[in-house]
């Protein structure tokens, strides 16, 4: 009896908050593209990235869950909580990898980030063993990667960044339509980013 891969597209992000831009591209893959499951890999600190503002990991996994709720297709991953940091995808995606042999993984990202992972541990080894499902983003739109798997997937393109939101809150906006209404409660209880 043979078992059937899933296809299973990793979108990672710090998610500091996740917001309604993170859901509606990961809902575009799910339905535009053979991607059958989307998994949200929360990322505790981008080795890329300053950790200026970035709120405690177990924090942003929660508002995940809340925004993942039991909807279809969509899982989260705290995998990256549990590896040696700070995280490299690549040792991210051989560790699922092993853990999950009737998967096949691919990642989920913007064509900005394709442009940055020459410079990624390891990325040989990513772009030898995982595709890329791209999306576009503002001035990056037709980045190419030769050596990599590329599947290019037309998703809407999302103006809508976590800092703005970090920023609108701080100043006491409200900004209840750029966020999922379960992670809005929840910052709102918890007095987040203020």
């Amino acid at each position: 009896m043979s078992t059937r891969s899933r296809r299973i597209g990793l979108f990672f992000g710090s998610f500091n908050p996740v917001h309604i831009g993170h859901m509606a591209i990961a809902n575009y893959f799910l339905q535009y593209s053979d991607i059958e499951e989307v998994w949200f890999v929360l990322s505790p600190q981008n080795p890329h990235k300053k950790k200026t503002g970035m709120l405690d990991p177990w924090l942003r996994l929660e508002m995940l869950h809340k925004a993942v709720g039991s909807y279809p297709g969509f899982r989260v991953s705290d995998v990256e909580l549990y590896l040696p940091q700070p995280s490299y995808t690549s040792i991210t995606l051989a560790h699922l990898t092993e853990r999950n042999p009737d998967a096949v993984f691919a990642l989920i990202m913007g064509s900005d980030t394709v442009l940055t992972l020459p410079k990624w541990f390891n990325y040989q080894y990513i772009i030898k063993n995982y595709p890329l499902y791209v999306y576009p983003r503002p001035g990056s739109e037709h980045a190419e990667l030769p050596e990599a798997s590329i599947v290019k997937v037309m998703a809407p393109q999302m103006e809508i960044s976590a800092s703005f939101i970090r920023d609108g809150i701080k100043e006491g906006k409200d900004l209840r339509f750029f966020l999922p209404e379960a992670v809005y409660q929840y910052l709102l209880k918890e007095q987040l980013y203020r």
